[in-house]
């Protein structure tokens, strides 16, 4: 339940601070008088959109705080669901800074007005009188009966198996649309993938192929150059090897006038026998040396296929054409497994959808047997409010196609009087009737809702008289399940509150001012008697004010 309000720096109030109880509590004032401030300030605090204008001193910040006691109300998992600290003592903050702009806070932590909006949901309900319209509204007339048909674990689950249905569906129709483009495609992409698969690119290096390729190419002038390096190295006495034997010969000869000749004697007999190496290296390679006409032609016809792939597909290396092959099977196997996942799709889809119908169908059978428990109910309630004819006919009609509250359409009909036609609500219903249809509308709702909090704003326009009283007694009923705020100029409806406020303008220092004050007995009693017989009070008007307050 609401427990306190505290606002500052807010349209007509420069601060206000004020502690609620349970029960019926009554606000009433002139009009004018700012009872509207109130309400907006509130709906503030539930997430409306900030607006700068409403601050008062555009200096200052505007703050506007209100605080819930949770105690009796399982609302743990709510928070939970909006990752949101839970308190017994809830506090909602709103904040307009001099800037403009607007913060939020539950539990003094910073959040987003979503978040506000879902918490206030389960929070309060502010009856606002253009909201009457909702009666109207397919989605308000389906809150009514599924709160009465207690249809919202179904609904829950009915609603995540919808998104799931919707997914799957989506999927489904991309798939069938992009068929007939990868169809297109198949032949091409089975045409680039034989042309890749013609040589075995895994197991190719093209730095290898293509030195055996200058290897076996030059076949003549390797022979020739083989064969002068060997006569460098072994003609007669000008060879290397010849010429080394010598420096070899002349070192011996020093080598015992110190470690640096002999180190060189040593120097050098290694690169006599590196050379001895080099030399039956070359013996060999020259024996082998010999001309492979088909093998360079291979060789070469394989360096013109990869060439000329890697200039096809815009690629620098080998590596890239693995990759492009691996991409072109993947793209092969998904078109010739196409058939199979679609009619995979198509099973799951089946089955998601046989699960719906059954929820719907489960909805709908609880629909049904609530109708007529709401329709009586409905026209009890509007006897006792001054329309002992009313009659309602509220029928359920299948849709092929799932919607946000099943496969039920919902169509609320109304009859006032006797000898009249039924016919749609917002049609069938003058104002004043709504207005009486939305609360009795809302008693019934506060026997299967459990929300803390709901706030009536002059619900009772456009009657009078013992309706008024009538009204005022289903509101004290309500009281006994929920928190009930009422704004009323009624004064049969003020004398049935637990607690009474009076919204008042004060001026003071140029400026005028909205103030709230909690009436005590005395004060109420001129209060219902100014409501009855004006300003001027007379003993008549206050006999008839404690009359109505006993």
């Amino acid at each position: 339940m609401l427990s306190s309000l505290y606002i500052k720096n807010y349209a007509l109030i420069d601060e206000l601070n004020v502690q609620f109880n349970n029960g019926l509590t009554i606000i009433t004032g002139e009009t004018g008088a700012g009872k509207s401030i109130l309400l907006g300030g509130l709906a503030l605090v539930l997430g409306k959109r900030a607006d700068l204008s409403q601050v008062k001193n555009k200096d200052k910040k505007c703050v506007i705080e209100a605080t819930f006691d949770l105690a009796n109300y399982d609302l743990k998992n709510v928070f939970g669901e909006l990752d949101l600290d839970y308190d017994v003592q809830t506090i909602v903050r709103r904040e307009i800074l001099p800037s403009g702009k607007s913060r939020a806070f539950i539990n003094d932590t910073p959040t987003i007005l979503d978040n506000l909006v879902q918490l206030s949901e389960n929070l309060i309900d502010v009856h606002a009188q253009h909201q009457t319209q909702q009666l109207t509204q397919d989605h308000f007339q389906f809150q009514v009966i599924d709160a009465l048909a207690n249809n919202k674990a179904l609904l829950t689950e009915y609603i995540t198996g919808l998104g799931d249905f919707k997914t799957l569906e989506k999927a489904l129709d991309e798939l069938k649309a992009s068929k007939s483009e990868m169809l297109k495609e198949y032949d091409y992409n089975l045409f680039l993938l034989n042309e890749l698969n013609e040589i075995n690119l895994e197991t190719l290096d093209l730095d290898e192929l293509e030195a055996r390729f200058e290897a076996l190419n030059n076949v003549e002038e390797i022979g020739e150059k083989l064969q002068t390096i060997k006569e460098i190295l072994n003609v007669d006495d000008l060879g290397v090897i010849a010429q080394l034997q010598t420096v070899k010969r002349e070192l011996s000869k020093i080598g015992g006038y110190g470690k640096p000749y002999e180190k060189l004697k040593e120097r050098i007999e290694s690169v006599n026998i590196e050379l001895d190496d080099l030399n039956l290296e070359l013996d060999s390679l020259e024996d082998n040396l010999m001309t492979e006409p088909e093998e360079l032609d291979r060789i070469n016809s394989q360096l013109q296929i990869i060439n000329n792939l890697m200039q096809k597909h815009a690629v620098l290396d080998i590596k890239s054409l693995i990759e492009l092959k691996a991409e072109l099977n993947t793209k092969i196997n998904t078109t010739e497994n196409l058939d199979d996942e679609i009619a995979q799709k198509e099973k799951d889809l089946a089955i998601k959808q046989s699960y719906l119908e059954e929820l719907c169908d489960g909805i709908s059978n609880n629909r049904k047997k609530v109708i007529p428990t709401l329709s009586n109910k409905l026209e009890s309630i509007l006897k006792d409010l001054g329309m002992p004819n009313a009659k309602f006919k509220i029928e359920l009609t299948q849709k092929e196609r799932f919607g946000p509250n099943g496969t039920d359409n919902l169509n609320f009909l109304f009859m006032a009087n006797k000898g009249s036609r039924f016919n749609e609500l917002k049609k069938a219903a003058s104002g004043g009737e709504l207005s009486r249809i939305m609360l009795a509308i809302k008693s019934i709702l506060a026997e299967y809702i459990q929300l803390p909090t709901i706030v009536f704003d002059e619900i009772d326009t456009g009657v009078s008289g013992e309706i008024s009283n009538k009204m005022g007694s289903i509101m004290k009923q309500m009281s006994k399940y929920m928190q009930v705020l009422t704004i009323t100029h009624l004064p049969q409806i003020a004398a049935k509150g637990d607690a009474h406020f009076k919204v008042f303008k004060q001026d003071k220092n140029n400026a005028t001012h909205t103030k709230l004050q909690r009436l005590n007995e005395d004060e109420r009693i001129v209060e219902i008697a100014q409501m009855l017989g004006g300003l001027d009070v007379s003993e008549s008007a206050l006999a008839h004010a404690r009359q109505l307050l006993n």
